[in-house]
This record gives structure tokens, C-alpha cells and sequence, in this order.
């Protein structure tokens, strides 16, 4: 990867630091020490030892590189052509002419310090324990995660799967005052019938055949902290009357136990299931859906904040960029349009998954359509949305501009909306809209 001796003078001359690398190694351990926004590489792309060189240096780098070849008839090479597209902003053949270089290099630079500046302008502002997004619908959902950090009362997280339940509920445990006591979950729709009395409240030895030992259950281990009760609507209802008991006394008894323990836990749970309607036809408790929903939190799906899944993508391809290994950048136009044309059924568990696979798949410098398994979703066209979200977004954004306007004057916002006071609480509540 050696460079002329004159082009580096050359170069050094107008304005450009230049540090020079003449092995792996040396490159390796420049990259190390400095963060560079553009790379420089001299290759002979008929040397197969020196291609994966350099495909090692460009990995371990954010920088955009320009490659230098000794020979025009290069291009002509399979090699050459397939390692150029994948891992390099442009290229030029020597004896290159140094004006044009120049203004290469000086494109490359701003495109590398656009992308930097990007991920720090949007990432570092938005990441709320990995809950990224500029829409109203997230700001007005971290909002209102910080408003219940301050209180102690029960939390019930609505949301489908995928939108990032848990994560809200983690959050509200870390900035609360027992965010230095443990956050225990429970999937309630992954514990086995037989073992759900014992995986919250625990046993004492010999309380059955296999109980060699004292058992401490969930709800135990959350003392002092937060215990979070994921798909709640999936408990069994012989288990809802032993929660029910906890949630108004306090207490607990371990199985086998004849001796009650007090234990100090906040409770938050979850569900992507309408529990109104599960009461209704029997399978809920009326009374632990009041327990638990003292204060009710609700997480937008992927569909109804659109303007995120472009922030979202980038941010989840940041984060797996060391694990791709493979020359990478970024996203292709084509790829985002599919992105934002698809209606994410799986939200953002179903975007992390098909980012981190497209990114290992990927077998060019940006990530295409088909990459993401959305190539035959990609039509080029708006995703439309359903009635329900168009209105949806219609009345989260008129909410919102409404209460700016009135400097959050419940009744001067109403009077703008045209509804009742009462009404503009319900849909405020309705929206997780909060002043």
C-alpha cells in the first residue's frame, strides 16, 4: 500500500495531514491512535495477500477511502472491480494529476464527516436506553417515561410485540430512586403452568419432590427495586388471584411456607393484548387490571412513526458495524425507501433482526433492498397509511401544535380544537401526549 514518496509531498503540501503506512501493521496502529476521515491506499490488485490487507485496514476504519492503481488495465480485473465498488469512495490510476486528487479526496472528506456528523447529531440526542426516534409520538413516550420515574405507582405498558416494552419499563426503573436495586423480569407467557407459583414466589426445601433447596422466587429478588411482568394477559387465572393477593398486602408466602414476607417492589407490567376485552370474555381479573393499571403507558408501533425507521436503521447499523466484517458503509437510497415503504408487522425487533442480517449478508459497500428481504416490497411509492393511523397521526400532530400555540393552556388548546376540556384530556391520554 505504498504511495509515491512525491504524491504524499504533493499532498502534505496543500493542507492535508498526512501520516503514512507502508504495512498492515503500521496502518493498523495509525488507525489506533487517530481518528481519520479519509484513507489513501496504493494496491496491486494483482497480489491477493495485499487486497485482503487492505480490506482488513478498510474494515477496522469509519474513514472513506480512495484507492490508487498503478495500472489503467487493472479495471479490466474481476478482483479489482469488485474490491473498488465494495470498499472505496473512488479511485484513480497513476500518475494521477493532483488537482483532481485533491478534490476527491476533499469530496470524501465531507461525505465521512456528514456521516459522523449524522450519527452524533441524531444518536447521541435521541438514545433513551436504545429507544431512538425523532417523531412526536417518542418524544411525547420519553416525556412521559420521565415524568413516571419520579412517582411509585404501578405502570401497565401497552404496546404490540416488538414496539419495545421492556425497554420503557427499564428505563422508568433507571432514572426512579430504585434504579440501584435490581430490575427483575418475567416473560409470564414463557413460565410452564406448574412452575409459574414457584418462579414468582419461590419454595422451601423439601416444599415437593425435586426441592433440595430454598428457592427464592422473582417477585423476592426484586425487593427494594422493580419487578416487570411482560405479557401479563398471558398469566393463567388460577396465578392472577395469587398476584392480586401480593399487590394489595404486600406480602408473599413461599410455597411450602406457612410465614408471610413483606417485600417492597414496584410493579410494572405489560401486554400487547386488549386485557378490557380479555375481562370480558373471562380470561382477566377486573380487579388486578386495576391493580395494575394505576398509570398507563402506551408504545407507538413502527407503522405510526414512520419518520423513525430512517434514524432507526442507521442508528442498529452503528451499532453492529464491528460484527459485519465485511466493507459495509451504509444504505443504498433504494434501501431506505423499501424501508420506509413497508409496514414492519414485527416493529423494531423485526428491523434490528433484518438490519443485523442484511448487514452480515451484504456483499457490496451499501445494503440494497434485497439485502432486507424487501425487494418485492419496494414499489417505488409512498406507503400509504391505514385510515386508523392517518387519523391517528392527524390527531397527535394537531394536539401537539395546539398546545404549543396556547403555551400549554389546556382550555385555550380545547377552545383551538373545538372539543371539551374532558375531551382533550381523553385523547391527550389516549396519545401518551403529555405538557
Amino acid at each position: 500500500m505504498r504511495i509515491h514518496e512525491e504524491s504524499l509531498e504533493r499532498i502534505d503540501n496543500n493542507q492535508w495531514n498526512v501520516h503514512s503506512a507502508y504495512s498492515e501493521s503500521d496502518a493498523l496502529e495509525l488507525l489506533d491512535r487517530h481518528d481519520y476521515k479519509v484513507g489513501l491506499a496504493h494496491i496491486d490488485f494483482t497480489n491477493p495477500k495485499q487486497v485482503q490487507q487492505t480490506e482488513n485496514i478498510i474494515i477496522s476504519s469509519h474513514a472513506e477511502w480512495v484507492a490508487l492503481l498503478g495500472q489503467q488495465d487493472q479495471l479490466k480485473q474481476e478482483q479489482c472491480k469488485k474490491a473498488i465498488l465494495n470498499g472505496f469512495y473512488d479511485y484513480h490510476t497513476l500518475p494521477t494529476q493532483l488537482g483532481i486528487l485533491l478534490n476527491t479526496l476533499g469530496h470524501a472528506y465531507g461525505m465521512s464527516t456528514l456521516k459522523k456528523n449524522f450519527a452524533d447529531e441524531n444518536l447521541c440526542l435521541l438514545n433513551e436506553d436504545e429507544m431512538v426516534g425523532t417523531s412526536p409520538a417518542m418524544r411525547s413516550l420519553f416525556s412521559n417515561i420521565r415524568k413516571l420515574a419520579r412517582v411509585d405507582a404501578p405502570v401497565l405498558i401497552n404496546g404490540e410485540s416488538g414496539t419495545g416494552k421492556e425497554l420503557s419499563a427499564l428505563a422508568i426503573h433507571e432514572r426512579s430512586g430504585r434504579r440501584n436495586a435490581p430490575f427483575v423480569a418475567v416473560n409470564c407467557g414463557a413460565l410452564p403452568d406448574k412452575l409459574i407459583q414457584t418462579e414468582l414466589f419461590g419454595h422451601e426445601k423439601g416444599a415437593f419432590t425435586g426441592a433440595y433447596q430454598r428457592k427464592i422466587g422473582k417477585i423476592e429478588a426484586a425487593s427494594g427495586g422493580t419487578l416487570f411482568l411482560d405479557e401479563i394477559g398471558d398469566l393463567p387465572l388460577e396465578q392472577q388471584t395469587s398476584l392480586l393477593r401480593f399487590l394489595q398486602e404486600k406480602t408473599i408466602e413461599r410455597v411450602g411456607s406457612s410465614s408471610s414476607l413483606h417485600v417492597d417492589v414496584r410493579v410494572i407490567a405489560a401486554t400487547h393484548v386488549n386485557l378490557e376485552q380479555a375481562i370480558q370474555e373471562g380470561r382477566f381479573r377486573e380487579d388486578l387490571y386495576y391493580r395494575l393499571n394505576v398509570v398507563n403507558l402506551v408504545v407507538p408501533p413502527l407503522r405510526e412513526r414512520v419518520e423513525d425507521i430512517e434514524v432507526l436503521a442507521k442508528y442498529f447499523f452503528n451499532k453492529f458495524y464491528s460484527e459485519a466484517g465485511n466493507g459495509v458503509i451504509g444504505f443504498s437510497q433504494q434501501a431506505l425507501r423499501a424501508m420506509n415503504d413497508y409496514t414492519w408487522p414485527g416493529n423494531v425487533r423485526e428491523m434490528i433482526n433484518k438490519v443485523r442480517r442484511a448487514m452480515l449478508m451484504c456483499e457490496s459497500r451499501l445494503i440494497s433492498a434485497t439485502d432486507l428481504g424487501l425487494e418485492r416490497r419496494s414499489t417505488g411509492k409512498r406507503r400509504i397509511l391505514t385510515i386508523d393511523a392517518a387519523r391517528s397521526n392527524a390527531e397527535v400532530e394537531a394536539i401537539i401544535n395546539s398546545l404549543r400555540q396556547s403555551r400549554n393552556n389546556i382550555s385555550q388548546a380545547a377552545r383551538t380544537l373545538d372539543v371539551s376540556r374532558v375531551t382533550l384530556y381523553r385523547l391527550m391520554e389516549k396519545h401518551s401526549i403529555s405538557i
